[in-house]
């Protein structure tokens, strides 16, 4: 049995519609919203740099003078932008709409606008890159940095979910992830033994990213993804390889060790000369600061 066919609604945005151009000067805000100022800020730079990605929607007023006027439906946003840029005309999809239907539409698309997560923003980039766009059109488009778009593209192309969270909460730097995700086992050892040396990676950071390239390595690149049975069997090559990953883990933990211990003798053999200076004490006394910390302080007595 055929199902009767209601039709569409003239208001209906969800259709292709013609865009017209027109004066600023002739659309008129009936329910102006306030707005964060910064928010705006950003949207006026990105309309600036960009354009226009959606036109507003706009319905002709029922004033009778002056004539051809018209009424924002939704884009209030847009529409201040341009007013705030110096433009004359906006690009507009007009519809007939009483005044509840006008309510009705403005809802429906304010509820469909939702706020993006960086994923969504960075597989947006790899989309660009497969219908051809280059790094530098990418660029443009998004305004971030060249250097930065080759880095998240290399991840985004091996699965590196991972890599790519711990990138966007900020605690591991891009070079490293790109260098994690190109090297092997070995090379990656040698790589964080590196960034330790050259403190690209210290204390709590370097911890973190040693677990989670444990874990990647245990647990697969993508979340959710577990090792076959048969990656799990034990064999003497897997036990050699353990071995040898923690032995360079512990020389990690010796060689950070040795450099608290410098460091440490440096800062005790400097305090027990500054204490021997009685200008230094009478500083000490007259900013009220009459103890340390007593492992420190005991260190020192010992050592004098």
């Amino acid at each position: 049995m055929n199902m009767p066919q209601h039709p569409r609604s003239p208001h209906h945005v969800g259709e292709a519609a013609i865009i017209q151009m027109i004066s600023l000067d002739r659309i008129r805000v009936l329910n102006p919203r306030a707005r964060n100022k910064q928010v705006f800020a950003k949207l006026v730079e990105n309309i600036s740099s960009l354009g226009l990605k959606r036109p507003i929607t706009v319905t002709p007023s029922n004033v009778q003078e002056p004539k051809g006027l018209f009424e924002l439906v939704c884009g209030q946003g847009r529409y201040e932008a341009f007013c705030a840029l110096g433009e004359r005309e906006i690009p507009c999809v007009v519809v007939s709409a009483s005044e509840a239907d006008r309510f009705l539409i403005s809802l429906v698309e304010n509820l469909a606008r939702r706020k993006h997560t960086n994923k969504d923003l960075l597989y947006s980039i790899q989309i660009l890159s497969e219908r051809g766009y280059t790094t530098k059109q990418i660029s443009v488009k998004t305004s971030l940095d060249p250097t930065y778009i080759n880095a998240i593209l290399v991840l985004l192309r091996q699965g590196e979910e991972r890599l790519i969270a711990a990138v966007e909460k900020g605690w591991l730097p891009l070079s490293i992830a790109t260098e994690v995700a190109r090297s092997s086992d070995t090379e990656v050892q040698v790589a964080m033994v590196k960034a330790y040396e050259t403190g690209v990676l210290k204390g709590e950071q370097l911890i973190k990213v040693r677990r989670l390239i444990d874990r990647r390595k245990a647990l697969g690149k993508n979340y959710g993804q577990r090792r076959s049975t048969a990656d799990q069997t034990t064999t003497p090559q897997k036990l050699l390889r353990t071995y040898q990953t923690e032995v360079r883990r512990q020389r990690v933990m010796i060689k950070k060790s040795d450099i608290n211990e410098q460091r440490l003798l440096i800062m005790v053999t400097a305090m027990r000369r500054l204490l021997a200076d009685d200008y230094f004490c009478k500083l000490l006394r007259s900013e009220k600061i009459p103890d340390m910390p007593k492992s420190l302080a005991d260190r020192i007595q010992g050592e004098g």
